[in-house]
């Protein structure tokens, strides 16, 4: 008797099973967001801004006279 039977239904069982606890990772996260957002209303508004970027839409923490290089002013 051949041994591929058994070869092909480890390799599915390799690939599925991640593949599924991916897609149950995937929509766990998604669902968590929605109820996070419905809970706390800052993360509708921080959504769309990229990462490190301040509600104003200029940098958290840049003087307020623009940026100095190291040369000095512009």
């Amino acid at each position: 008797m051949t041994h591929l039977p058994f070869i092909a239904a480890s390799y599915a069982l390799g690939v599925g099973i991640p593949a599924w606890l991916s897609v149950a990772a995937a929509l766990r996260l998604g669902r968590a967001r929605r109820r996070l957002a419905a809970v706390d209303p800052r993360q509708g508004a921080q959504r769309g801004r990229p990462r490190g970027v301040g509600p104003e839409g200029g940098m958290p923490h840049a003087p307020a006279g623009g940026v100095q290089h190291e040369s000095g002013p512009a």
